[in-house]
């Protein structure tokens, strides 16, 4: 809270993950709660999108959660917070004594701070299990899974501040900041390009990115509008073009890197047109984007879901870090692999263990060394065997999994498959739903506790580039909803005890035991991140932090980058008679996941209300659609009816569309088959059939849920 009300409250947007300073201003009233810039803050410098600007006006909104709630004979009744701690205390004891600790799985969040997931995940394992998990299993594993491997971090190599200061070129794959990260794309990536910087673009889908940088008509722009699921035999092109020519950077090879020969021998017999057929990008202009890349001084890769949303994900992202190694763009200013995250706390939640298999600073729960050390500041043992992940959780909810706590995510809405999702939540003996609106998910919940959003509460957030940021709150709105911090303390307290380790007062509290156990903060201090933040890792107290990764070496075993040769693998669905297009999804700059916030704010709703499908002019022709007629569009999984966009943004034969909208989300249509290794569902290829509905749909005005 602010120390001085009348002055504005210095803070971070709560949307996408590029780490934007705001501010905010509280007026008599507590729900009088304003936007304001904050000209000199260290990401954005004032600048703002839109979603910033509109951010306060869902603080205050009709819908919020103001009193917790317990579900009897099918409805909700209001309850005192006593009675509902009760009964979250009871059910989950009640769950572990009749079933054991991995019949319960925990739901962190991204959109909440880095002391409530990191007491979320210690509650996990305190209770007895390694079933903990947040939304990046949705957004980044498959990356987070790669870099860590090869690299030794799952997160950007570089910040953006250097990217845009030393890099010439920017291979920009299944990432559209455009859309996405806004200030990022106008703060950081035009600004590079008015300096002479050469964008390549691969995506099934032409979108704000490029046409931002105005310029398409020169040679400094590429656009490699490939067809989904085709992005290894893209790069197997790129990386073999690379050899061929032999604009490989040897010496970087030869002493910070091995598998190259494995490399080599995948590529030995590998058809270079007949890939870029099945790709459905011009050889010539595959090759071109290679030369690009291999002879800039300083190429950067920037990634997103269009590349780990598949069953291949880990593999696409090993492609692209093949690409940055064997041409030496690791380890200094302006190179790289660096993700995109979408969600404003995505990094930090995952930083701090909110996963299954990795403890606080993606320590693995499965090594004897760094268990022990952690289990040393904690006081009790953590679980030796990784957890279930959120998706292995909602596929085995109302089987082996019999309870859920969730803390600001919504599942039903958030999950492939969404229909199926839904049923199986309701088969559940107890789920517990912390949140500030009543998300879809909220609905199936026995108990909801209401929690104070944002813009009401302090604590640390990290950004894309890896920046530790502090958010500070104004005053409450409602005067009996809760932290989601005290709520979680509260919860802890209560089931074990004074002396459990659950006793802390503030976020700076935990975020001092945090350092304790995770090595890449255990030299930032609470109050030495002041308004600036400080970049991970950061080992010592006064270590400023690193803007980019593995100048000397890289933070695997043997300390050298791996390189490891991939093959094709389709989507697990792919078009046949019945289904005969390809549906892929993304997101909006106006609106963030499935709606939760971004619905309920009238300036954002008001520029996209309803969902919509963008189909080809050839394929709208084929099927009888005119831009603008409602159709309804079919997978194996469910079907749903939007307005139809007819456009050459999209390639023919796929269909594109978003999970904003809970009327007609996007989900209910995707595929939750997994990657194997970083188990994250393939959003991005399902088979789809559309056809044009009788009666125009009736677009639903009521908010989508995150």
């Amino acid at each position: 809270m602010s120390s001085e009300e009348s002055e504005p409250v210095k803070t971070i947007c709560p949307y996408c993950g590029v780490g934007c300073g705001i501010q905010v201003d509280q007026g008599e009233e507590p729900g009088d709660v304003q936007f304001r810039p904050w000209g000199d803050a260290p990401v954005n410098e004032g600048r703002i999108c839109i979603k910033g600007g509109a951010a306060t006006q869902v603080v205050d909104h009709e819908d919020r959660l103001t009193d917790p709630l317990i579900k009897e004979d099918g409805e909700f009744r209001e309850a005192s917070w006593e009675e509902a701690y009760g009964r979250v205390v009871d059910e989950l004891e009640r769950i572990r004594g009749e079933y054991g600790p991995d019949a319960m799985g925990f739901f962190g969040s991204s959109k909440t701070m880095n002391e409530e997931n990191y007491l979320l995940q210690k509650l996990a394992r305190r209770y007895g299990t390694n079933n903990v998990d947040n939304c990046t299993r949705m957004c980044h594993a498959s990356t987070v899974y790669a870099l860590r491997t090869s690299l030794g971090a799952g997160a950007m190599t570089n910040s953006m501040a250097d990217l845009e200061e030393a890099a010439d070129v920017f291979w920009i794959q299944g990432a559209n900041p455009g859309e996405q990260h806004p200030i990022a794309n106008s703060q950081y990536f035009r600004q590079a390009v008015l300096e002479g910087a050469t964008v390549i673009q691969v995506d099934p889908h032409a979108n704000k990115t490029t046409r931002s940088f105005q310029i398409e008509e020169t040679d400094r722009h590429m656009h490699l509008q490939l067809e989904p699921g085709t992005d290894i035999p893209l790069l197997n092109v790129v990386l073999k073009t690379v050899l061929e020519n032999d604009w490989v950077d040897e010496e970087f090879i030869e002493s910070r890197t091995e598998g190259f020969e494995h490399l080599r021998e995948t590529l030995e017999d590998f058809d270079k047109e007949a890939a870029a057929e099945e790709c459905g990008v011009p050889l010539e202009d595959i090759e071109l984007a290679a030369e690009k890349y291999a002879k800039a001084n300083n190429a950067a890769i920037f990634t997103g879901m269009g590349m780990s949303q598949h069953t291949c994900g880990v593999d696409n992202v090993q492609n692209e870090i093949n690409l940055a190694l064997i041409t030496g763009n690791v380890g200094r200013p302006g190179t790289g692999v660096n993700p995109l995250r979408g969600q404003n706390n995505v990094q930090g939640t995952s930083d701090v263990g909110a996963m299954p298999n990795v403890l606080p600073g993606y320590q693995l729960v499965d090594d004897d060394e760094a268990r022990e050390s952690v289990e040393e500041v904690w006081g009790f043992e953590v679980p030796d065997e990784p957890g279930l992940t959120n998706v292995e959780i909602s596929h085995e909810a109302g089987d082996s999994i019999k309870g859920l706590y969730i803390m600001g995510e919504n599942p039903i809405m958030s999950e492939p498959d969404s229909n199926r999702v839904a049923e199986r939540i309701d088969q559940l003996e107890f789920t517990v739903v912390q949140d500030i609106f009543m998300t879809e998910t909220a609905e199936y919940a026995d108990v909801i506790l209401p929690a104070t959003t944002w813009a009401e509460r302090g604590g640390t957030v990290t950004n894309t580039d890896r920046r530790v940021q502090r958010m500070r709150g104004v005053e409450k709105v409602h005067e009996n909803t809760k932290h989601d911090l005290e709520i979680v303390s509260e919860v802890g307290r209560r089931l074990f005890g004074e002396d459990g380790g659950f006793d802390f007062e503030d976020p700076e509290e935990v975020f001092e035991e945090l350092r304790q156990v995770c090595p890449i903060y255990h030299g930032m201090t609470y109050d030495g991140l002041g308004e600036v933040g400080l970049h991970w890792p950061c080992y010592e107290e006064g270590d400023e932090g690193d803007p980019f990764l593995y100048e000397d070496t890289f933070d695997t075993e043997s300390g050298l980058g791996q390189i490891e040769g991939v093959r094709h693998q389709p989507p697990k669905e792919t078009p046949d008679e019945e289904y005969p297009l390809i549906l892929t999804t993304a997101r909006l700059e106006e609106h963030y996941n499935t709606g939760t916030m971004s619905r309920r704010s009238p300036r954002l709703n008001s520029q996209h209300p309803e969902n919509f499908v963008d189909i080809h002019p050839n394929d709208a022709e084929r099927y009888g659609v005119e831009d603008g007629d409602y159709v309804r569009i079919t997978s194996r999984r469910g079907e749903i009816e939007v307005k139809a966009q007819v456009t050459e943004d999209i390639k023919e034969g796929v269909i594109w569309t978003t999970p904003h909208f809970a009327a007609a989300s996007g989900n209910v249509l995707t595929n939750d088959v997994l990657d194997e290794r970083a188990k994250i569902p393939e959003y991005k290829a399902a088979a789809a059939e559309i056809e044009v509905t009788v009666d125009a749909g009736d677009a639903d005005d009521a908010p989508a849920d995150d």
